[in-house]
């Protein structure tokens, strides 16, 4: 690893949008055994900004699982949802600095759009079509409390950018061809995904993030907020998914390979992990 062996910092990020499951446990098992293998810190990151999906049963069920299963962490449970002001602040940023832009564009007119291509993957946003920007210059309106609108941030077009994976090696994308103008704030006034994660990391100095193969595109975008808001960008290493028997990505509604359910069952933490 690049990072030196006594300040390396990593995390374990769960939703509790449901119960974790095979898939969740085996990537956490990676960032642990990466930060045991640095002589570093692991910490757990609450990830509930869902509020429509995120459940207080779903917390404690997380945080029981991972302890069943044999993960630890050094440091009292970070929740996103008491950081709020920490994520408006970085927002405000952005928008002092003309990063980002107002949308009233639905997601299914991003969709319906000829420039728009369909990669599959329902769970990524579609590329932003250009012609949807406001023209260059166009006074941005102020940041309202609450905010009722959805905000993007300006991808750099043409720009490609590249990081070294730990798992993977180089990755490259292009932006505005590869991705495109992406949520930071939704107009249910909450952060997105991708600013919560990066202001989250930062303020958590984590140095290397282990996560899901899906999530590579997110890291670039990921990248561009780390650059405008100042703060430099950890590692990253991107586990492969774990199907199921069908060829499936797993999902939180594989009820049958959740930790939960292999709990009840008196399966064997150690017997699971062998079988990797």
């Amino acid at each position: 690893m690049e990072n030196s062996a006594y300040n390396y910092r990593g995390r374990l990020a769960p939703s509790p949008t449901g119960l974790l499951h095979l898939g969740h446990a085996r990537t956490f098992w990676t960032a642990q055994q990466r930060a045991q293998a640095a002589r570093g810190t692991l910490l757990l990151r609450n990830d509930d900004l869902d509020t429509a999906r995120c459940r207080p049963e779903f917390v404690s069920a997380m945080v029981e699982d991972l302890r069943w299963f044999g993960l630890t962490w050094t440091e009292p449970m970070v929740t996103q949802s008491q950081h709020l002001p920490r994520y408006r602040a970085a927002l405000a940023r952005l928008h002092a600095a003309g990063l980002i832009f107002p949308c009233t564009r639905s997601r299914r007119d991003v969709l319906a759009a000829a420039s728009a291509p369909h990669d599959g993957d329902e769970n990524d946003e579609p590329l932003y079509p250009p012609e949807f920007r406001p023209a260059p210059g166009t006074p941005l309106p102020p940041l309202t409390d609450p905010i009722t609108v959805n905000w993007r941030f300006r991808v750099p077009d043409g720009e490609t950018l590249t990081f070294l994976d730990g798992r993977g090696g180089a990755q490259h994308a292009t932006a505005g061809r590869d991705f495109g103008d992406f949520l930071v704030w939704r107009k249910d006034d909450t952060p997105s995904y991708q600013l919560a994660s990066v202001v989250d990391d930062a303020a958590m100095a984590i140095t290397e993030v282990v996560r899901g193969a899906d999530l590579i595109k997110s890291t670039f975008r990921q990248l561009l907020l780390f650059r405008a808001l100042g703060h430099p960008a950890p590692a990253f290493y991107h586990c492969p998914l774990v199907n199921d028997a069908e060829g499936r990505r797993l999902a939180k509604r594989h009820d049958a390979l959740a930790l939960r359910t292999l709990r009840e069952q008196g399966r064997d933490p150690h017997e699971i992990r062998g079988a990797w």
